[in-house]
């Protein structure tokens, strides 16, 4: 045994520049609540956190409820409204508006998705703590939220910015290998970033050619198929890389960074980020906007949208269809083929007089 390391050519050079894990929100560093005194707000708080554990697997829903209810705490705190009693539906509204004066800290205000999300946390605590029979009446029951914000989607890649960006990694690089095989699975599939970091070596199926999501948004489980390419790229990538990468041999996870773990999601935004930018498109957007490529040109394509429905993993009809707006040169190309005045002109007629 020489003792050399079987890592690939470049590790040490690439792995402290681009792969450096950030800490994982709502994992190493949870949002703790406050202390309560027993029957306050603070005290039922880790009860009610403790039930919806049964309800929502999934952690980054448990974090954003934790989240929103200690920022409520907080606030109520702070005007010495500690027991559930002392809250009535003119107190939730002064924190609603509380909300919607709000800035973070780089001064920008609270967008109204956050808004909803933790007024819907305040809506959900006070009626379990009425069912607990804590109160008598829910105060949060009537209280509106705030209308979610319907965006357009971002414009989809190109196919030409499809290839331009696949053509990013260095293939002669082991890295740049596992690389290709990324960013080839997210634009096949059209997988979410975090079901991406979760994919276990079991959930490839190379004879079937497809891929088992488990746990999904909303803890739902799909198959989902893959392309000749982006298998043979995956693959490529489990044969030559994988085993250079691993550190220890019971590590399932499907890709692995150079420290020889699974990515977190945050990583892989900047890394796709920062492809995007090296071929040319200095625009937001990363990992989500190879997804809404992917589910784009399958529209485009003459695919129907309930089988992209059926791929994204969307519950809603409707989440499909805002994913799957058309992109703006493709209406301007039947505008320009379909529009009665778009047209070539008529020769005007020269009338006698």
């Amino acid at each position: 045994m020489s003792g050399k390391s079987s890592r690939p050519k470049g590790y040490q050079l690439t792995v402290k520049l681009r792969e450096r894990l950030p800490e994982k929100r709502g994992s190493q560093k949870r949002v703790e609540l406050p202390p309560g005194e027993p029957n306050s707000l603070a005290y039922f708080a880790e009860s009610y956190l403790a039930s919806l554990v049964l309800k929502y697997r999934s952690a980054a829903t448990l974090s954003l409820r934790r989240d929103g209810l200690k920022f409520f705490l907080s606030w109520a705190g702070e005007r010495e409204l500690v027991s559930p009693a002392a809250i009535t539906k003119p107190i939730l509204e002064s924190y609603q508006r509380h909300l919607m004066r709000h800035r973070k800290s780089n001064d920008k205000p609270l967008g109204l998705s956050t808004q909803r999300i933790r007024l819907g946390v305040l809506r959900d605590y006070f009626s379990w703590l009425t069912k607990q029979d804590h109160l008598q009446a829910n105060p949060a029951a009537d209280l509106e939220l705030p209308r979610p914000e319907k965006r357009l989607p971002k414009e989809p890649l190109s196919l030409q910015q499809i290839q331009n960006l696949l053509a990013i990694p260095d293939v002669t690089d082991p890295l740049g290998i596992r690389d290709r095989a990324l960013l080839e699975l997210f634009y096949s599939t059209g997988i979410r970033r975090s079901e991406l970091t979760q994919l276990q070596l079991h959930d490839l199926n190379p004879e079937r050619q497809t891929l088992q999501i488990r746990q999904g948004k909303g803890s739902k489980d799909r198959v989902v198929p893959v392309g000749n390419r982006a298998l043979k790229w995956v693959e490529t990538y489990l044969e030559t890389v994988r085993p250079k990468l691993l550190l220890h041999p019971a590590e399932q996870a499907l890709f692995l960074t150079s420290y020889g773990g699974p990515f977190h999601p945050d990583v892989l935004s900047r890394m796709v980020a920062k492809w995007l930018k090296q071929s040319g498109m200095d625009r937001p957007g990363s990992c989500h906007l190879l997804r809404h490529s992917c589910a784009t040109h399958l529209l485009e394509g003459g695919a129907d949208i309930r089988y992209i429905q059926q791929l994204l993993g969307h519950e809603q009809l409707e989440t499909t269809a805002i994913y799957t707006q058309v992109s703006i040169e493709r209406l301007k190309e039947v505008h320009t083929r379909c529009h009665p005045a778009e047209a070539k002109p008529a020769q005007p007629r020269q009338d006698k007089p």
